[in-house]
């Protein structure tokens, strides 16, 4: 069996991680983070078996491509030992906390992309994880790696993010502060350069941030992002980028059969219903992997999972067997339109039963709504990590305020409507006029 990392302390965090098990209303949460939202078959095994043997079977899907266990009651160090054994542990104590390097899905298969990020990715994993004073950093300090690929989240905001880009016919990384690959990128990075620009950031960051301070964003607040751009000039070679925008990811791509860069392999993208899954579904998409793919899945930050490398003409199978598991697998199912947190029956936070409202809001319409609508239990919004077109917003158990995103104001945007019930919401959010920026 592996051993536990001992070589840095675990320091006290409100975030759970694979060593540290935090405590909820419905018991203990393990986050098992996952290196470029990567996980091995046998690797899944051992997570759903971990689930079902230590915990009460549920598990999530996170919207940063990581997955949790949930319900762990007086068994955790048995649980975390058998995740270590499975070889999903950190390179070092602490380094657990900082591993929130995002990529795309799609990362070295999609069609699209400019770039495979997954070899620096996995530099700067090492780094995080091997260099004592990026432990000082917060658990919620993040870094996205955006190869160009259709399938990307881009709404996310990362503490920094790195994005392919054509200039002149060559791929550098555009970058920014706080914010997403959709923003104007501050500068760029030749490729060569691009690690030792992540740690200049890094080290910049923690120079500069007060013990308060524990975002990018909260230093950009004191400091201009003129003046950290000088400040890097002098460490990492910059470029400059003009005119550059980051293309629009495809809608809904992490659903269904979708081809890859080499001719006659696809992945099948499937979610489970609201981010949950239970022992049978995750062994048995394992299993699939194995028998029809390259015994790999990926998570995916929209609470899904993918199965790479699948031959074209697997795929109806092979999706159909998905389905047969639990798995959502059309993007018309009214669920795939839904995020809720894990509400009132789980979190003591939570003001409703806001998975149940949701399944009961996915009932009120056959069809797709064709807008993202998100449920939280309270203002924390824990499920989406960016403002969703619609946002109801728990008052109190199956009442709701209404909130359409509003780029010009901040939070859920414009509120609508206050302590509607979920009929009340779904009557609203029908007669809506949808927005091509609603999807």
């Amino acid at each position: 069996m592996k051993s536990r990392p001992t070589s840095s302390p675990l320091r006290p965090s409100a975030c759970p991680g694979l060593l540290r098990v935090v405590q909820a209303l419905d018991g203990g949460i393990c986050r098992i983070k996952l290196d470029g939202g990567s996980i091995r078959s046998a690797q899944a095994k051992a997570v759903a078996q971990a689930a079902q043997r230590y915990a009460d079977g549920v598990m999530e899907a996170t919207n940063r491509a990581n997955l949790q266990i949930r319900g762990i009651g007086g068994q955790e160090t048995a649980l975390i030992d058998s995740l270590l054994s499975a070889g999903l542990g950190p390179a070092t104590a602490a380094g657990d906390d900082v591993r929130n390097v995002m990529l795309s899905p799609g990362a070295g298969i999609d069609r699209k992309m400019l770039l495979d990020t997954r070899p620096l990715a996995r530099q700067i994993l090492d780094s995080l994880q091997t260099h004592e004073r990026f432990h000082a950093l917060s658990a919620k300090f993040a870094l996205q790696l955006d190869g160009g690929e259709a399938l990307a989240m881009l709404e996310h905001p990362h503490d920094l993010w790195l994005s392919a880009a054509d200039r002149a016919g060559e791929v550098v990384l555009a970058f920014g502060f706080a914010g997403c690959p959709t923003d104007l990128p501050a500068a760029a990075v030749q490729l060569q350069n691009a690690h030792a620009l992540v740690i200049a950031v890094l080290d910049l960051f923690l120079e500069l941030a007060r013990p308060d301070q524990t975002r990018m964003r909260h230093v950009l607040a004191e400091r201009s992002p003129e003046l950290l751009l000088q400040m890097l000039a002098t460490r990492v070679p910059l470029l400059g980028v003009t005119e550059w925008q980051r293309p629009a990811a495809g809608a809904k791509l992490h659903l269904g059969t979708v081809a890859q860069r080499h001719e006659g392999l696809v992945y099948v993208g499937v979610a489970p219903p609201l981010g949950r899954l239970d022992p049978s579904m995750l062994k048995g998409a394992a299993d699939l992997a194995e028998q029809f793919g390259d015994a790999s899945l990926r998570l995916t930050p929209r609470q899904s999972l993918l199965l790479p490398n699948i031959r074209q003409e697997d795929a109806p199978w092979v999706t159909r067997q998905l389905q047969a598991l639990g798995f959502l697998v059309d993007a018309n199912e009214p669920l795939t339109d839904l995020v809720a947190c894990t509400g009132s029956c789980g979190c003591a936070k939570g003001l409703s039963d806001t998975k149940g409202d949701a399944r009961l809001l996915g009932a009120l319409q056959p069809g797709p709504r064709g807008q993202q609508v998100h449920l939280t239990g309270c203002p924390r919004s824990c499920a989406c990590a960016h403002p969703a077109p619609v946002t109801l917003l728990a008052t109190s158990a199956g009442h709701y305020d209404v909130y359409f995103r509003d780029a010009a104001l901040p939070g859920f945007g414009a509120l609508q409507a206050r302590n509607l019930t979920i009929e009340a919401a779904g009557a609203l959010l029908d007669a809506r006029p949808r927005s091509p920026l609603d999807a």
